[in-house]
């Protein structure tokens, strides 16, 4: 027992089963940064699902039916022919789209969500329509012909949607005979006849819908223009084709003003096709997203990443401050200021939801550095140690935050602060006696 009382190297070994023993805690922090993640998905699914979700505009487009003759199976083993009814769309010449969102925050527990309620104004025009436009070889019935404009969540429509088109108004109703533009929308019957097939058609709406997270539109048109306005600080560009960058403005000051301009050459789908193309279509939305500033649970999830190294540092300080001073800290002294280091995660997690992850991180360190200080302090008896583990414990939490902040960097500050990390621990290490051969 006197042995591996005096041996540095049994007790190295205690020290690192203690560091291993703590990556236990380390894990439930994992977890409870996931659960709590977890816990504001919900709410944001609740708020939305209350509200509105993430919405997306297609169209308007005219579908017209047409039938074809098809095999299939009659139950009995054979087979027989059946009329199925198909149908041929024809997408704008010219689609204009000016949206303005109103950002709004709404609450649910602690739990901060961004929606919004925003007027879009549809204008533009159809060329003129003919057999000879479309694919089918099929008789298209253009006295049951429809007009066509895909909404991804109905309930929160707050107006009427109605449309004026050459020159009549269409009301807009819920559904739609197919799914070969979008999964969802809404519907208005739209009659043809000889007499309107050669004419361009301009048309206008306006839309008035909430919405959650995400604004997209869907460039049907031969030339689509769209713009969007709001006042959140915060936007970020989604979907297949960013703005215009000489006209589009997005920054804290001024809010968002910005412009798309599409052209059909852009997509992968043409101006009339038949059959389904709802995955090509979807596929070229574009838009914004009403971002959070910060996600604060994927900050303290970088942080708790370095747990293991803080723990580590920190341990290698106790540890050169034993066998220098020559003093014996019990593997409990040890184990009581790993825990304390696992509580400064736990205290981020919390204070974060309230008031930042910044001001969260700070208030934590300092409540954790002045325990372990003042504890270091009753076990070393020693002021000057003490003093050097306080300065060396806000050197390593100011070089995490600094790592968490960093995106680009983060690789190589994290790898030149651990080399020097090595190097200094080199340095100090150099004079210990690890084998006794001085005794």
């Amino acid at each position: 027992m006197g042995w591996m009382r005096r041996s540095l190297t049994f007790r190295a070994i205690v020290v690192g089963i203690l560091i291993l023993l703590l990556l236990i805690p380390l894990g439930m922090v994992r977890d409870l940064i996931r659960e709590r993640a977890d816990r504001k998905q919900e709410a944001e699914a609740g708020i939305s699902a209350d509200w509105g979700g993430a919405q997306t505009i297609t169209g308007p487009v005219i579908d017209v039916p047409y039938e074809v003759m098809v095999r299939v199976p009659n139950g009995n083993g054979g087979f027989e022919n059946r009329m199925e009814t198909r149908y041929a769309h024809f997408l704008p010449e010219k689609l204009i789209a000016d949206a303005t969102l109103e950002p709004y925050k709404k609450h649910r527990g602690i739990y901060e969500v961004a929606v919004y309620g925003s007027q879009t104004h549809l204008s533009g025009s159809f060329a003129p329509l003919h057999d000879q436009r479309s694919s089918s070889e099929h008789a298209l019935q253009w006295e049951k012909a429809s007009l066509v404009l895909g909404i991804s969540d109905l309930r929160s429509i707050k107006e009427q949607v109605t449309m004026r088109i050459g020159d009549r108004t269409v009301q807009f109703e819920p559904g739609m005979s197919n799914t070969d533009i979008a999964s969802n929308g809404l519907s208005a019957p739209f009659q043809l006849d000889s007499t309107q097939l050669g004419l361009a058609m301009d048309f206008d709406a306006q839309l008035t819908i909430n919405g959650s997270g995400s604004y997209n539109l869907v460039p049907v048109g031969k030339v689509t223009r769209a713009t969007c306005k709001s006042s959140w600080k915060d936007p970020s560009y989604q979907g297949a084709f960013l703005p215009d960058p000489p006209d589009s403005t997005a920054d804290p000051k001024n809010g968002l003003d910005a412009h798309w301009t599409v052209l059909h050459l852009n997509r992968p789908y043409p101006q009339e096709f038949t059959g389904n193309m709802n995955g090509a279509i979807e596929g070229t939305a574009f838009g914004v997203r009403l971002m959070q500033p910060v996600d604060e649970y994927h900050k303290n999830e970088r942080a708790s990443k370095y747990g293991l190294m803080l723990i580590v540092l920190i341990f290698l300080v106790f540890f050169f401050v034993e066998v220098l001073q020559e003093l014996r800290i019990h593997p409990i002294q040890y184990l009581l200021v790993g825990f304390a280091l696992c509580i400064f995660y736990t205290l981020l997690i919390a204070i974060s939801e309230h008031l930042g992850f910044a001001k969260a991180y700070i208030i934590s360190a300092v409540a954790v550095i002045s325990l372990v200080v003042l504890y270091a302090n009753s076990v070393f008896q020693v002021k000057r140690a003490s003093q050097l583990l306080g300065l060396i414990m806000l050197l390593v939490f100011g070089f995490m935050f600094a790592l968490i902040h960093q995106q680009d960097y983060a690789l190589l500050f994290g790898s030149i602060g651990l080399f020097i990390t090595l190097a200094l621990v080199m340095w100090v290490s150099r004079r210990i006696d690890w084998n006794g051969t001085k005794e």
